[in-house]
């Protein structure tokens, strides 16, 4: 089914109707603060990483001048060192902290931007802004590849480094190399980072905090594209008992009686990229229980209470569902950002030798900030 634009619609037949999406994105769209701000919920808590995630989703549903907006919004209040606050509300910073991830996930909005729209202008004007951002993302590097959770007060980087935001920033500098590449602006540095940080995703499991109680920390290093091929595959059969509960979707923690839409369906991204397709459509549909009548998505059910928790309906929460619907549909032009790795440029990747001049998608060419 078109967008408003004209542009299909990820539809997933006996799951997910071209009209549900489109009501799911105008719910997202509904939640948008006039100024461009895209919130949890409206008038709710806004953060950098979960705001792009949504403002992706607006992009493939064809809401591009709102989409554009949220990006428009970021932009305005990055600091001069790179980095946002980690929580905003109305605005206004009420958190100071500064995260390495939220420093980095603009560069994969922007890309995804391109993707779906070859909007030249909006990558020329926020190319600055996606540069400061990964350019602080390097410079929080430690020693053996992990990146830093937090700045510390002094501005040197946290010692403590988590794998699902690592991961997340595998996915950001890759993102990144390929908008350098597209405005004609090389980035040695963050290619030299990004094979680092690649290796110690895949080799590495002491540089990062023990987290593995979280879903995330699973299949988040398959969802970015650091862990491939057989190895995802590996990785994924491992916990699977864990965290998945049939019919319902996937745990949060794989100690609680809890399952969340976003990690369902951020699963679901992890089994496309593993090659498991039936398994990821399978997996977005267990979720559908958690959709509500207006298109939007409650953000976890308890199940041995019988309860939605938290009381939240949150626009990344739906993001996550169409992300994942569109990477299984083949959709739209930006489908393969989650579902294929190899169509980013492959530094950091098992196969570095492999790049050559060409890898730029659809012979994109450059853009002139």
């Amino acid at each position: 089914m078109p967008s408003g634009d004209g542009r299909l619609l990820p539809e997933l037949p006996g799951v997910l109707t071209g009209d549900q999406v489109r009501t799911t994105v105008a719910w997202i769209a509904g939640e948008q603060a006039a100024d461009g701000a895209l919130p949890w919920f409206r008038g709710g808590q806004l953060d950098p990483w979960d705001s792009v995630e949504a403002a992706m989703a607006l992009d493939l549903g064809g809401e591009h001048d709102r989409a554009r907006a949220a990006y428009r919004w970021l932009a305005g209040r990055q600091r001069p060192d790179g980095s946002w606050a980690g929580e905003y509300r109305d605005g206004a910073e009420v958190s100071a902290d500064v995260e390495s991830n939220h420093a980095g996930y603009l560069a994969v909005g922007l890309w995804h931007r391109w993707l779906l729209t070859a909007d030249e202008q909006l990558v020329g004007e926020l190319w600055p802004v996606v540069r400061r951002g990964l350019d602080l993302v390097v410079a929080m590097q430690l020693d053996g590849g992990a990146i830093g959770w937090a700045l510390r007060p002094d501005r040197t980087p946290d010692a403590l480094a988590l794998l699902t935001g690592n991961a997340s920033l595998f996915q950001s500098l890759r993102c990144g190399v390929a908008l350098a590449g597209l405005v004609g602006e090389p980035q040695p540095d963050w290619e030299l980072a990004v094979s680092d940080l690649g290796a110690a995703l895949r080799t590495r499991p002491d540089a990062f905090a023990d987290r593995s109680r979280y879903s995330m920390d699973w299949y988040y290093p398959i969802l970015a594209g650091a862990v491939t091929g057989e190895q995802a595959r590996d990785r994924l059969a491992a916990d699977w008992d864990r965290f998945v509960v049939p019919g319902l979707g996937a745990r949060c923690v794989a100690d609680r009686p809890w399952v969340t839409g976003a990690e369902t369906c951020e699963l679901a991204l992890a089994l496309v990229v593993a090659g498991q397709r039936d398994a990821a459509l399978e997996q977005v549909a267990a979720m559908q229980h958690l959709r509500d009548d207006d298109g939007s998505y409650w953000t976890g059910y308890v199940f041995a209470d019988d309860a939605r928790w938290p009381i939240e309906r949150t626009t990344w929460t739906a993001a996550a569902v169409l992300l994942a619907a569109d990477a299984l549909s083949g959709a739209t032009a930006a489908s393969g950002l989650f579902a294929d790795p190899a169509a980013l440029p492959s530094a950091g990747t098992i196969d570095d030798d492999a790049r050559t001049a060409g890898w730029l998608t659809g012979g994109a060419g450059t853009v002139t900030p």
